[in-house]
């Protein structure tokens, strides 16, 4: 069966935009609708729990955190993205806590195992999205190491801007509600620094800084930044 074009809730690349209308369906069929409002735990980590979640609509950030309380942001996920699967796979306790940056809808399965028997191509594209999760830890870790930290805000950035970004008038704006410290968590970076980066940005005419809201002016000159 050829996938078919992906609802536009789903995200390019993100789980639910890699699955034919019938098996999206067919998942849909197999859970329950849940809401969570801003600022709401939607896992924990270190819970042990038999479901996965696909989010419809809103974004979250997952996260852990070291052992002196500092939050470290893993990932940022929206719609058509599937959580908890590593726990699910595993059998594992949570590695990481996820968290409503402003209200989301999402789908709970709870026999997960059942549909994948039922959809054999769908525990294929689980392997891959995980490896892909993989690569992009991987990559990340490279980052710490190799770039400084204007580097990192800038990639965040540009990732940001790709995923999220919305056109305006000579730029790309990207309205997220993420603050300085949970950027300063997934850019492996004190809340100061980052603080200096997007300075440093600002200086240079790459970016608009404002309330829970960044606008590239330049993206391309961020990537080279980034690079």
């Amino acid at each position: 069966m050829t996938p078919t074009t992906p609802t536009p809730a789903a995200e390019p690349d993100e789980f639910m935009s890699l699955l034919t209308k019938d098996e999206c369906d067919a998942l849909y069929a197999a859970g329950r609708k849940r809401r969570w409002e801003r600022g709401a735990t939607v896992m924990t980590e270190g819970d042990t729990s038999d479901w996965v979640l696909v989010l419809t609509s809103g974004r979250v950030k997952v996260s852990s955190y070291t052992a002196g309380g500092n939050e470290v942001v893993l990932a940022i996920r929206g719609p058509g993205a599937l959580l908890g699967e590593m726990s699910f796979i595993s059998g594992e306790p949570r590695s990481g806590t996820v968290t409503a940056l402003e209200a989301v809808e999402g789908v709970i399965v709870r026999d997960f195992s059942g549909y994948l028997r039922e959809h054999g191509r769908v525990a294929v594209l689980l392997l891959q999205i995980v490896v892909g999760r993989l690569r992009d830890s991987d990559r990340k870790r490279v980052e710490y190491g190799a770039f400084d930290t204007t580097g990192r805000v800038a990639t965040r950035l540009v990732e940001l801007a790709e995923r999220f970004g919305e056109p305006t008038n000579g730029g790309v704006r990207v309205a997220l509600p993420l603050s300085q410290d949970e950027l300063a968590g997934w850019t492996g970076a004190s809340r100061e620094a980052v603080s200096k980066a997007l300075r440093t940005l600002r200086d240079r005419g790459l970016i608009e800084t404002g309330r829970r809201r960044v606008v590239i002016y330049d993206l391309e000159g961020l990537r080279k930044r980034a690079r």
